[in-house]
């Protein structure tokens, strides 16, 4: 198995797929990543649409900057944050009770939840979420030796109305494109660590 570091050290992001299908089986564990990512509370506020129909593909290219990878990608994921659901009540509650808690410290931990989110903006806050998902897919997309786009440049609103949502109660948060690079991979160039940290 591949350390993360090594991961991170092979992936990078992908502009233009060949167009080769990823079986069902790698697709099945880079989902698997998304779902088992962290979230703040444990709320999982996000949402997975894997869009793999050409014709929509199409229809997303030109909303989304007009990129390549939009259409050569084998699966687009669209990860949608969950504004609504957040603060739905029953959902709340199944959450929280999942964790095996007497039902006092259940209520004080849902008051606190709350309370928590009574001074965010719950787009904002969901859509964060959402890149920790991302950051899941990505390294699952890699070891599963799947190439990999994060996609942020995008007109939201619009790409939002032609899969319509109710950006009321869920919004675009951000897109993944998977596949198969069309070219090679090019040196990654990253800042040295001591530039980047600090001790104290």
């Amino acid at each position: 198995m591949a350390s993360i570091l090594e991961l991170l050290r092979t992936r990078y992001a992908c502009k233009e797929f060949d167009g080769r299908p990823i079986d069902g089986e790698r697709l099945e564990a880079i989902l698997q990543g998304a779902r088992l990512s962290p979230s703040s509370f444990g709320m999982e506020p996000w949402r997975f649409l894997v869009v793999t129909d050409e014709g929509l593909k199409r229809e997303l290219r030109p909303l989304c900057w007009n990129q390549k990878q939009i259409t050569t990608c084998s699966h687009l994921i669209v990860i949608k944050n969950q504004i609504a659901l957040v603060q739905d009540e029953e959902y709340i509650e199944a959450i929280f009770r999942r964790r095996g808690l007497d039902p006092e410290a259940t209520k004080a931990y849902i008051q606190r939840y709350k309370d928590f989110i009574a001074n965010q903006d719950l787009d904002c806050w969901t859509q964060k979420q959402c890149y920790i998902a991302m950051e899941s897919i990505l390294l699952e997309a890699r070891a599963q030796g799947v190439d990999s786009c994060p996609i942020e440049g995008f007109e939201r609103e619009r790409v939002e109305e032609l899969l319509g949502l109710d950006p009321e109660r869920e919004r675009v948060a951000l897109l993944v494109a998977l596949g198969f690079c069309a070219h090679p991979r090019p040196p990654k160039h990253r800042l040295p660590l001591h530039e980047l940290v600090t001790y104290r």
